[in-house]
């Protein structure tokens, strides 16, 4: 089993089958269970304890399963009950389904089914679990945990909704994967998950990213003594380090194939290996990764198994580029302006209405990571109260961030949209591309002239043209 803490219920009227289920949970792993032979006790029980599942006999004195089974699903009908009994009759099974049961077992119950049912009961109540919170945080458009997410600078909506699913998603066990361009915030967002989730061990960060298979698998398992030329003394790997805590792999589409399998053995089996070293260790470590390839394309092309994919997308957070959440750009403006400040003991300078718009403009291909690089900079070399609209345009070509192709294409779909029966003229299209340019620039003829990459005075004297043919 994939969790150490779930904890099942087993009510069947004969000491044998209670051993035997209970033996077979123990070897999957699971080690609290709780054996109840008369049935009458379970309400008893429930009033003062939970659990994960229920395993129940249909015939008992006393009171039959099915008499339990109506009561279970009326006042616990979060809990999954399985139903293992001899009564093979398809009917049978079908009552139990209608009422509530998650799943029918006829004995003797093989060990690979039993476990099989469980798991599936554990993953139907999860997702259910899961619709349900992400339902109630979307209604009440409210975060129980904003202190978690204190490290992330934002007002923009698609984000809070980012923050209400992983508020959802963070107490399960199940793997996370985040994807995102370079600078958008997945190690923030993996150490929000983590701080949510109220595990009792650390956060644990790697960069898996140039590590061949031998390096993988020091790095994360450790190794034993004598295990290759230098290891003079046992080390223990980084997910012994995230013991009842997270670790966190970054660049995980950079993973050799062997290294990969290696990963995909931990999350289904819970096991690893030291090298040099034959005994099995268990992990409890909740697994994030994170990458800013396209790891669906790199399934499909066969670089990246496909078995892994799904397991590590268990849970998955996609975050949005700041060019599409351009208005958090003003909020990040003023904190990085006023961190910079601080780190070099200034007093936070002030800026110009203008460079709003400048950057507003932009397409950060860095991302808020490239955001905070430019304003540091700019506010090292700023040596007056307000920060020079000159630094920034110094450190960014708004005319060349798009690739050539790409405004190609986007220019030849305006063409075709706009003129479908005719080419424009020169004439023409200069006039519209000046239009739009300084439309986006809101009127600042400044910025309007870098988007189109000519000097202002260049564009001043098409300007004066145009006012007088």
């Amino acid at each position: 089993m994939e969790n150490f803490n779930y904890s099942v219920a087993i009510i069947d009227d004969e000491k044998e089958s209670l051993y035997t289920y209970s033996l077979i949970l123990k070897q999957a792993g699971i080690k609290d269970i709780v054996l109840i032979e008369d049935a009458r006790e379970l309400p008893v029980v429930l009033k003062e304890r939970s659990f994960s599942v229920i395993l129940l006999d249909l015939s008992m004195p006393h009171i039959s399963g099915f008499e339990l089974l109506k009561y279970l699903t009326v006042e616990y009908p979060e809990l999954p009950v399985i139903i293992i009994t001899a009564i093979k009759e398809i009917d049978t099974a079908v009552e139990c389904i209608k009422i509530g049961a998650c799943d029918y077992l006829a004995k003797p119950v093989e060990k690979n089914k039993l476990i099989s049912s469980i798991k599936n009961a554990l993953e139907m109540n999860r997702l259910k679990e899961e619709i349900i919170g992400l339902k109630y945080r979307l209604i009440e458009d409210t975060l129980q945990n904003e202190q978690a997410f204190s490290a992330i600078i934002t007002v923009n909506q698609k984000m809070r909704g980012i923050f209400k699913y992983i508020e959802v998603i963070s107490k399960t066990d199940q793997p996370v994967l985040i994807t995102g361009e370079t600078g958008t915030g997945k190690e923030l967002i993996a150490r929000a998950i983590h701080n949510i989730s109220g595990r009792q061990g650390d956060f644990v960060a790697v960069n898996v990213a140039g590590l061949d298979d031998t390096m993988f698998s020091d790095t994360l398992f450790g190794h034993r003594k004598g295990a290759f030329t230098g290891a003079i003394s046992n080390r223990e790997g980084l997910i012994a380090r995230a013991k009842r805590g997270t670790l966190f792999l970054d660049e995980i589409g950079d993973l050799t194939e062997a290294s990969q399998l290696k990963l995909l053995r931990v999350l289904q089996e819970r096991v690893y290996y030291s090298l040099g070293s034959d005994i099995p260790k268990n992990t409890d470590a909740r697994i994030i990764v994170a990458t800013n390839q396209d790891i669906q394309e790199m399934v499909t092309k066969g670089k990246f198994r496909k078995d892994l994919f799904f397991r590590l997308k268990a849970h998955h957070v996609h975050l949005p580029p700041l060019r599409e959440r351009k208005d958090d750009i003003p909020v990040l403006l003023d904190h990085f302006i006023t961190e910079a400040a601080i780190s070099l003991g200034k007093k936070p300078p002030k800026y110009p209405e203008e460079l709003i718009i400048l950057l507003t403009n932009y397409i950060f291909p860095g991302n808020v990571r490239e955001l905070k690089m430019i304003v540091y900079d700019a506010v090292a070399r700023c040596t007056s109260p307000v920060l020079s609209l000159e630094i920034f345009k110094d450190m960014i070509d708004i005319s060349n961030v798009i690739d050539r192709e790409f405004k190609g294409e986007i220019i030849k779909f305006y063409i075709q949209m706009r003129f479908p029966d005719k080419l424009p003229t020169l004439k023409e299209m200069e006039q519209l591309l000046i239009n739009e340019a300084l439309r986006r620039a809101k009127g600042n003829q400044g910025i309007a002239a870098s988007m189109l990459g000519i000097t202002r005075q260049a564009l001043n004297k098409r300007l004066q043209k145009t006012k007088n043919p």
